[in-house]
């Protein structure tokens, strides 16, 4: 866990430091003369008044989930940090200046409450942090949350999250707050990958980062539990999540060919298999989930199966599972279902991460397949990257493929060579 817990010298040395002239290249650091390489992807940082009691409990638990195991696999070190500004430095009475430079993208997450709205120079400095992330960008980013109803008295334009709402409700409000900013977080993530990607044809502006995150629900229909969870997931993802989703019943147009729709969608969302009983043994959901390893989108497996398949699917593994019994009902199914969304939102956050810590000139070498997740044999049949090059090296997060499964790789591909993300960079000019 990264966090900031600083002696008064320190502080001062800090306070300094941040005073210094920063150099920033393409890949470093220079501060005084020393290199720092390997920055972040992605920083957070948690402010909150010194007054407030709760704010570090929140901050560590932000901390946990962020700068945990989900996403410390993409290389050697994680592409996440998160940092606190709650202590003040000597002299004045506000913290540290957000380091705007310190990685691709920042995202302050600010606790309003009553004692921060009644500290003038706190207002200031949250007022100081809103001007800051207008000048970056949208890779820049300032959430206040409203921990009670002072907190909206801030008086930044930037909307809040309710907490002051969550809390009256039965939500438990810190995975709310966890859930909402990944979703948010994953917007930053692919608007800037995507304008990268698709340069000449991607909006750059508002329109296309305001776009929700999809998630393509494929589903059995020929089974009651496929259409009815799936159903239910539906409904619970338009009235009570951020995100919007593709429900074949309800999203393909008349007129449109269905086959052309379902693929197109396939590669535009994030894919959720509600693995029912009859789920493997479906063309269409079998070709679902093929084109989305093939796409290299972000799965998971809600599974749900009752008594038996005759036949598992090969291609549902490799990813998050998440079970839940078909019977349950009310507010235990409920809960099921936002377990899913979330662990669904985490991949998407991780998997955006790792595409965007490769960079868009990077992954477009030819001959070489970056792939989110440990290789697996469908991979060989995925779409090249640049002009139809044949796939001679494929880059993977860390860690290392257990010895067996790149054993069966040299077996079926020995011209393929298997490296993850560290190494294959230590090996770059």
């Amino acid at each position: 866990m990264v966090k900031e817990h600083f002696h008064d010298a320190e502080i001062a040395l800090m306070w300094i430091i941040s005073r210094a002239c920063i150099l920033q290249s393409s890949n470093n650091i220079i501060i005084l003369g020393m290199v720092m390489t390997n920055n972040p992807v992605f920083t957070i940082f948690v402010v909150w008044h010194p007054s407030y009691r709760e704010g570090q409990d929140i901050a560590d638990s932000l901390s946990s989930h962020f700068v945990g195991n989900l996403y410390q696999n993409i290389e050697d070190d994680c592409p996440v940090s998160v940092l606190e500004r709650s202590q003040i430095v000597p002299g004045i009475t506000t913290p540290l200046p957000i380091g705007w430079n310190d990685s691709e993208f920042t995202a302050v997450v600010v606790l309003t409450e009553t004692t921060l709205v009644e500290d003038e120079e706190w207002v200031a400095y949250v007022h100081m942090i809103e001007k800051g992330t207008q000048d970056q960008g949208l890779s820049s980013r300032l959430f206040p949350v409203a921990m009670d109803r002072r907190g909206l008295e801030l008086g930044v334009s930037q909307q809040a999250l309710r907490w002051d709402e969550w809390v009256e409700s039965i939500e438990n409000p810190i995975q709310r707050l966890i859930s909402d900013l990944t979703h948010e977080f994953c917007r930053m993530l692919r608007h800037k990958f995507d304008q990268h990607r698709y340069s000449d044809g991607v909006d750059s502006g508002l329109g296309h980062y305001l776009k929700k995150i999809k998630v393509f629900i494929s589903h059995s229909k020929h089974d009651k539990d496929g259409k009815s969870l799936g159903g239910r997931i539906r409904d619970w993802i338009h009235n009570e999540s951020l995100l919007d989703s593709f429900f074949d019943v309800y999203d393909i147009p008349p007129g449109l060919s269905f086959e052309d729709v379902l693929l197109h969608e396939v590669g535009d969302s994030v894919f959720l298999a509600v693995n029912t009983d009859s789920y493997s043994s479906r063309e269409w959901c079998r070709r679902e989930v093929i084109e989305a390893k093939r796409r290299l989108v972000p799965i998971i497996v809600f599974d749900c199966v009752r008594d038996m398949v005759p036949r598992a699917m090969p291609y549902l593994g490799n990813v998050p599972v998440v079970r839940v019994d078909p019977d349950l009902k009310g507010l235990e199914l409920t809960d099921r279902i936002k377990m899913v969304t979330s662990c669904l939102l985490d991949e998407v956050f991780r998997t955006w991460l790792w595409f965007c810590r490769v960079g868009p000139d990077v992954s477009d070498s030819p001959g070489v397949l970056f792939t989110p997740r440990p290789p697996e044999l469908i991979e060989l049949a995925a779409v090249p990257f640049s002009g139809g090059e044949t796939v001679q090296t494929i880059v993977y997060p860390d860690p290392l493929l257990p010895v067996h499964e790149e054993q069966l790789f040299r077996k079926i591909a020995p011209e393929v060579s298997l490296q993850t993300l560290t190494d294959w960079l230590e090996g770059q000019p």
